[in-house]
């Protein structure tokens, strides 16, 4: 299932949102109730003399009246005071509480870079062959602690995923770390939180929670070079992205095109959407895209490439092969 919901938490630290949310809900909402009562209360009391008395006859308050008043505003007023005290103290605990802490010694540490319009992702390990690198998609095993390196290349761009955890600002020229731990398998969505441009909310980045042995095998795929074309067609496709100048931005491991100024592409038919998230990844919805990236998405920064209407059926058939 797919999810993109506060109050539906996956993990330890959205939990905490979530039951500061309800707590909110239920207290305040408590307290509308209460005031909405009182007001609506005498609308419902008659007057007791309002038969016997004179419309003129007015009541001067006595000072007995007026001091009962006063004490009654002074409480009022005193637990108004209280009660947003009390509740900004909490927040404040709970902010802390899910941003500070060390992660467990076993935490996989991911690296994530904001980008106008899109999400540079990479899995760190000691281990320089497992290091991975891709875009917009990141998988990660349930139960296991994930440390994010967050920064910005471009502007300031907030990372949020909200099943998992709370929104962190990514700011340029400078790194932020959080954790998180899924502990459901599923598909959550998280959005750039912070007005980053024109293509704002078609910055979309999803987060693939499975099973330890899933994610292995996830892991060991995306490892390895891009597969070699195994037919004319796919041989073709290859030689048209290289020629262009789509090598100038675009990396695809096991060929000549290393370029990181865009998504890396080696995968590229592994993942279930394009343009952070804009397109679903069908063959018609990447004709568009290379056609015309500004149709999709207007203002991203990919070039329109010039290609013959003979150059890119070859082309999809290699990009749909990089699996």
């Amino acid at each position: 299932m797919i999810h993109q919901s506060a109050i539906d938490a996956a993990g330890r630290q959205a939990a905490q949102i979530q039951g500061l949310f309800w707590f909110f809900i239920v207290l305040l909402g408590g307290i509308f109730l209460i005031v909405v009562a009182l007001m609506l209360g005498p609308l419902f009391c008659r007057h007791r003399g309002l038969d016997r008395e004179p419309l003129e006859q007015t009541h001067t308050p006595s000072i007995e009246t007026e001091r009962k008043l006063t004490h009654r505003v002074g409480w009022a007023t005193g637990l108004t005071v209280l009660i947003l005290l009390g509740l900004v103290v909490l927040s404040v605990s709970t902010g802390r509480s899910i941003s500070g802490g060390n992660p467990p010694a076993n935490a996989l540490t991911v690296e994530i870079v904001g980008n106008q319009w899109w999400w540079y992702i990479r899995y760190l390990n000691e281990d320089a062959s497992r290091v991975l690198v891709t875009a917009n998609e990141m998988h990660i095993p349930i139960g296991r602690p994930i440390v994010i390196r967050g920064s910005s290349h471009d502007v300031i761009h907030s990372f949020w995923i909200p099943n998992l955890h709370g929104k962190r600002d990514l700011i340029p020229s400078h790194t932020t770390t959080e954790w998180f731990q899924a502990d459901h398998e599923g598909r959550y969505r998280g959005q750039c939180a912070e007005f980053c441009g024109l293509q704002h909310a078609h910055m979309a980045l999803w987060v693939v929670a499975e099973t330890p042995a899933q994610f292995d095998s996830w892991m060991d795929l995306q490892l390895r070079p891009a597969p070699a074309p195994s037919d004319a067609v796919k041989q073709k496709g290859q030689r048209i992205f290289l020629d262009h100048a789509c090598v100038l931005c675009h990396a695809i491991r096991g060929t000549t095109a290393a370029a990181e100024q865009a998504p890396d592409l080696t995968h590229l038919a592994s993942r279930s959407t394009i343009g952070a998230g804009t397109l679903p990844n069908t063959r018609g919805n990447l004709a568009d895209w290379i056609a015309d990236p500004q149709n999709s998405k207007p203002g991203n920064h990919m070039a329109t490439v010039a290609l013959s209407r003979e150059d890119m059926p070859p082309l999809l058939t290699y990009l749909e092969s990089l699996k």
